[in-house]
């Protein structure tokens, strides 16, 4: 017996692979379709059977593409087939719910067309194909295995396409066939191993994060949906082993489903139990928003700002749009015949409750998104030159730090040269590597010093951290003579940092990529009273950017802006109200940097400077009375006087203010 596997690099088809090797004692061979491209991949995959002279002769790789005709196989393999293979397990398909329609049509179907075209073209005995319960669509009811045509709401690309690639196999190949339907595929039920995030892993962050923000005991209001039903891979496997080989089965379609369906809720509290966080004691039906004719719900999303707010709490969640179409999941699964011929070979699916410990286990050790930042941001700082402006102390320092630690070469520049030296000695005691030079960046002979050094000693820049700036609190009744403010908070904030990064432009060329990070200020996007000469000045400097960003998107170098919040750093120092109120740490502030990094987003602000700017197209009137209010809760700050004299303190911080500036942290008062 000879068969051959297409999808035999991933998931599951892999593990079929090495079961079908293992346990089938009539098996002479397996030929595995494989890319040219990913042929050591596969190698690699397969080390143990390769390794191994008594399984190594029954592994072979067949070269070949799913998006091809007959699937790319050449013609001498073809001969070489033909009449020899028995069964052919088509597995190979996008198994992902966020995959564009195209993608999922040229491979899902038109794969699945070119699959069944090789099979006829080589002889094969039975087809067997990998497809899933999607290809039922949202079946009102239950849905057995005999069931096909009857699939209903098959918009979603996914479910149109695992139905497609059924029609084609039952209505157009004329070959004997076996279908087998899997549920929502986990990790093994014994070790939890996974090899990706989908499907009820998108919820494995936010618990995740709730738990790392209150206890236990707490109880939440969560969501009620429908019944969803989980399989782990090793059931799966173990299954198609057994079905594919029982004599008198040839057009049968299996059910690879648990007999236990669990309501979203349940599975929402299984798994938050797991990662010992609260439970959702009280949940509200999802069914109810159904009843909301679709105009109304269409013409709320539309709304202006609301889909920005959704949008936005969705992105902070990591879940995909998609997903929440799903939470009303209305089919249940009849999988009697598959469980009947199961249970004679002793294979029965273990409960869910049974191993959910191992599935988040090995989640939180292996898949965790928050485990792959620094390894990423190490990937993208390897071998890369950072200039960081202000890196003398704060904001500007903490991140030379942080990026210099993650293996970049770090160049900060600062006017005050013991604060310069002593920073410098400080990430250098860190094991990171740096340099630092003394200049007043507003001055045009600086500038010139500081980049024909950078030019000699490394030819090139990779990101310029945007950091120098100079923030003036005062009211514009309190300005009227003071001209000057505005234009040396301009000078600094705008001109100077505008022409810094005209001259790192030309050195990221010469490097084919850059990346402009300006530290803004939440102010832009809150309108913040008695700042108007810093807001005017980085709002100014975030305009720059964007029209920058629109004539050198083609030259892959990207700009971003950063709202930074209130940071305690020495530029907020003089305003003594706030030493009182909550605040970020400049390591906090670095880590957004990072963020920026990894990211490349135009804009990167905290929830907070979204709100606020939301606010701002919603009811700009409503924004500019909550900020009035604000404007006259905090008092002006008094100054130092002509001889040096230390500011006066401030009065007591009243409740009030505590309490709004708490409720609006990091908004500059």
């Amino acid at each position: 017996m000879k068969v051959f596997v297409t999808g035999g690099t991933g998931f599951i088809g892999a593990r079929l692979v090495i079961k079908l090797i293992q346990q089938q004692p009539d098996l002479d061979e397996v030929f595995v379709l494989v890319r040219p491209t990913s042929l050591d991949k596969a190698q690699q995959r397969f080390q143990d059977i390769l390794s191994d002279p008594q399984t190594a002769e029954k592994l072979t790789f067949i070269e070949g593409n799913l998006r091809e005709p007959l699937l790319g196989v050449s013609a001498p393999d073809i001969e070489r087939l033909t009449g020899q293979v028995t069964d052919f397990f088509h597995l190979g398909a996008i198994y992902d719910l966020k995959a564009d329609r195209e993608s999922q049509l040229a491979v899902n179907v038109q794969g699945t067309r070119f699959a069944t075209n090789l099979a006829k073209q080589i002889q094969v005995k039975t087809f067997h194909l990998m497809s899933s319960i999607a290809a039922a669509g949202f079946y009102p009811g239950v849905f057995r295995e005999d069931m096909f045509a009857e699939a209903v709401n098959l918009e979603h690309p996914y479910f149109s396409t695992k139905h497609e690639s059924e029609r084609i196999v039952r209505e157009e190949s004329a070959l004997p066939y076996r279908i087998y339907r899997p549920s929502f595929v986990v990790g093994d039920s014994k070790t939890g191993e996974m090899d990706k995030i989908d499907g009820p892993y998108y919820l494995f962050h936010v618990l995740k994060s709730i738990r790392n923000a209150l206890p236990p005991w707490t109880p939440l209001l969560g969501v009620e949906g429908g019944r969803f039903n989980l399989v782990p891979v090793d059931f799966v496997v173990d299954a198609v082993n057994h079905l594919a080989f029982v004599p008198g089965q040839d057009g049968q379609t299996f059910h690879l489903t648990d007999t236990e369906h669990w309501k979203f809720g349940q599975l929402l509290n299984l798994f938050a139990k797991a990662a010992h966080a609260p439970q959702f004691e009280m949940r509200i039906n999802a069914r109810m928003f159904e009843f909301l004719p679709p105009i109304i719900r269409q013409g709320v999303l539309g709304a202006p700002g609301v889909q920005e707010i959704v949008n936005e709490f969705v992105d902070s969640l990591g879940i995909p749009r998609d997903f929440f179409k799903f939470l009303n999941w209305p089919t249940k699964y009849d999988n009697r015949k598959a469980e009947a011929l199961l249970q004679e070979a002793g294979i029965s699916i273990p409960p869910l409750t049974g191993y959910v410990n191992q599935l988040w286990d090995y989640w939180e050790r292996h898949l965790d998104p928050d485990l792959f930042v620094e390894k990423t941001l190490e990937q993208r700082l390897h071998n890369k030159v950072v200039l960081v402006t202000g890196g003398s102390s704060g904001i500007g320092k903490a991140t030379a730090i942080r990026l210099a630690k993650s293996g970049a070469t770090v160049l900060i520049c600062a006017r005050n040269p013991e604060q310069l030296h002593q920073a410098h000695v400080e990430i250098e005691a860190t094991g990171g590597k740096v340099y630092s030079f003394q200049a007043d960046i507003t001055l045009e002979e600086d500038r010139n010093r500081l980049f024909d050094m950078i030019q000699t000693e490394f030819s090139g820049l990779d990101f310029l951290i945007n950091n120098a700036g100079h923030s003036i609190r005062r009211s514009v009744m309190n300005s009227l003579d003071r001209l000057h403010d505005f234009e040396r908070t301009i000078n600094l904030n705008y001109l100077a940092s505008v022409a810094i990064t005209l001259k790192s432009l030309p050195l990221m060329e010469r490097r084919h990529e850059g990346h402009v990070i300006n530290i803004s200020s939440i102010g832009v996007l809150s309108n913040s009273p008695r700042f108007s000469a810093y807001v005017a000045s980085k709002s100014a400097l975030e305009a720059f950017s964007r029209c920058a960003a629109a004539e050198m998107a083609d030259h892959k170098i990207y700009f971003t802006n950063i709202n930074m919040p209130l940071v305690r750093t020495p530029m907020i120092a003089p305003t003594a109200l706030y030493d009182q109120v909550p605040t970020l740490t400049p390591q906090e502030s670095a880590e957004l940097v990072v963020e920026a990094i990894l990211k490349r987003p135009e804009r990167l602000t905290t929830k907070l400077g979204k709100f606020a700017d939301v606010v701002h197209t919603l009811s700009p009137s409503l924004q500019r009375q909550i900020l009035n209010t604000a404007f006259r809760l905090f008092p002006e700050q008094s100054r130092k006087s002509d001889e040096g004299e230390r500011p006066k303190a401030p009065p007591p911080t009243s409740p009030a203010q505590l309490l709004f500036a708490t409720l609006m942290k990091g908004v500059h008062w």
